[in-house]
């Protein structure tokens, strides 16, 4: 009998229509369980795509008292009422909020609709006076507590970081909205807020301090996304699809899978990645391995921070930072790096209990190398469909043995360089290279560091290790003896492959590659 295919619920966001409708699904509804025992009002930051908006579904349905479609999950086990609650459900990430009527416009509907449910009128008050009368209303006529449950609040915000004015006016529309829910606590039963980031500046929870943000709780570090183990018990058909695909054992498409979609962490000391849900979903569904998540919304206001704060691309991996400052700092154009982590381009990799402080990194190789290749342009001229053709080429010409075109082809990427170099742009050509250096390693082993000293660039292929050093305005042997000085070829003495010494003058007044000595240590 063949077996039949499963279904994946990629983008599918109701709860409802998933039960319904037979998809695959990992069941959360332990932690909805803990949550309403705990009582309290919650936050939940986690980036796109992970699966936040599928929970507050799961939470409405739940509070709506469709006991049905728990009918196996952990939940069912445990409740017993299955009470029905008025539920508000506002959901912010569909527009684009361009402009200041588009949150208007987002606002009035959803009032309209219940007010339309509560019949209570709402004309000539704010928004925030029709919300609290919806929720005195839906309560008084229920009986029960009302449920509140706010998807994306930050989006409109986000999406205008770059218009300090558009950015206040959103802000101080959605603060008197959100204050209403600390207002009106006598006839809430439940809320439950989600977003990307949770900065002191955005206004809701300078009001809103009864909130328990559960973002780093311990207890809920994989309320979204999946584990290994969920994804083994869940998943065993689209798994054994994929070993059949690639033609590799079912341990090594595991193994495939944690590297390119494993890795987030969002507590101190988890030893237990989460992986992306989105990308999970879509391999299984597609049948191979994609960027996925990184493909379904570009880091353009990302990238234009990083570079326009100078930012050095090369320390994004080991970064450490306060561990307050990941939840507690301001949106700042000026420091890129909290808000690369709530938006999920970097996550914890290590944790200095001394200092508190978090270590962070790329989480997996879909980021990483989604990441760099997206910021190339940004940082060169060339253009992001040429970029990974250069990286084939380069790889190519290093396994083949060819040193001498590689710096060729070095040579003509730099071309019309567009900075003066000076002290301050020095670093500008440096992070270039660590760009083309570091997407090498999509296809062949890449580092940097050795036991002594901090070569530029070391590049291992099947048969040969280069090792790499760039000198601005200085000469390519006094490259060559740094390489020997500060001992970079030492921990490779053992390894049995050609080991190849490439000493490289960058010219400031060309902006370019000058001489370079390729040279062979002999063991």
């Amino acid at each position: 009998m063949k077996i039949k295919e499963p279904r994946y619920p990629i983008g599918i966001q109701s709860f409802e229509k998933l039960r319904e409708g037979g998809y695959e699904y990992v069941d959360k509804t332990h932690h909805l369980r803990r949550l309403i025992e705990m009582g309290n009002p919650y936050f939940l930051s986690r980036p796109r795509r992970f699966g936040k908006s599928l929970f507050l579904s799961t939470i409405e349905a739940f509070f709506q008292g469709k006991k049905e479609l728990f009918e196996g999950l952990a939940i069912a086990e445990t409740e017993t009422e299955w009470n029905v609650h008025a539920v508000l459900h506002l959901d912010l990430n569909a527009e684009k909020y361009d402009t200041y009527e588009d949150l208007q416009d987002t606002l009035e509907r959803q009032l309209r609709r219940w007010e339309e449910l509560y019949m209570t009128g709402g004309e000539g008050i704010t928004y925030s006076g029709r919300f609290m009368t919806v929720i005195e209303q839906a309560y008084k006529q229920t009986g029960r507590r009302v449920v509140v449950l706010i998807d994306e609040y930050d989006k409109p915000l986000l999406r205008n970081l770059h218009d300090e004015k558009l950015l206040e006016r959103f802000r101080s529309l959605l603060t008197a909205f959100y204050t209403v829910l600390k207002s009106a606590d006598q006839w809430l039963h439940f809320v439950f807020i989600t977003g990307v980031t949770k900065f002191a500046q955005m206004g809701i929870f300078s009001t809103l301090n009864q909130l328990f943000d559960i973002s780093f709780d311990p207890r809920f570090s994989d309320i979204c996304g999946m584990t290994c183990k969920e994804i083994e018990a869940n998943f065993a058909i689209g798994l054994n699809n994929l070993s059949h695909k690639y033609n590799k054992s079912y341990e090594t498409i595991i193994e495939m899978l944690t590297i390119r979609y494993d890795g987030y962490r969002f507590r101190q000391n988890q030893e237990e990645g989460i992986y992306n849900p989105f990308s999970i979903l879509k391999t299984l569904s597609a049948g191979e391995m994609q960027n996925y998540w990184f493909a379904s919304g570009t880091p353009t206001f990302l990238v234009e921070m990083l570079k326009q704060t100078d930012y050095d691309l090369r320390e994004l991996e080991g970064h450490k930072v306060l561990a307050a400052s990941l939840t507690d700092d301001r949106a700042d154009v000026n420091n890129p790096v909290p808000m690369m982590y709530q938006s999920g381009y970097l996550t914890i990799k290590g944790y200095d209990e001394r200092f508190d402080r978090y270590v962070l990194g790329f989480p997996n190789d879909e980021v990483k190398y989604g990441l760099l290749n997206f910021a190339t342009p940004f940082y060169s001229t060339v253009t992001s469909t040429e970029a990974p053709f250069h990286i084939e080429r380069f790889v190519e010409e290093l396994e083949n043995g060819q040193t001498q075109d590689f710096l060729e082809r070095l040579r003509c990427f730099f071309a019309d360089f567009p900075y003066e170099l000076n002290d301050r742009t020095e670093r500008h050509y440096q992070v270039v290279f660590y760009l083309i250096f570091k997407l090498m390693g999509q296809f062949i082993e890449t580092e940097v560091r050795s036991a002594r000293g901090r070569a530029d660039a070391v590049v291992k292929t099947k048969d040969c290790i280069y090792v790499f050093e760039f000198k601005l305005n200085g000469s390519a042997q006094a490259a060559l003896q740094q390489i020997d000085d500060k001992g970079y070829l030492i921990p490779y003495l053992a390894d049995g492959r050609r080991l190849i010494k490439v000493g490289v003058d960058f010219n400031r007044e060309e902006r370019n590659i000058g001489e370079y000595v390729i040279e062979e240590c002999i063991n």
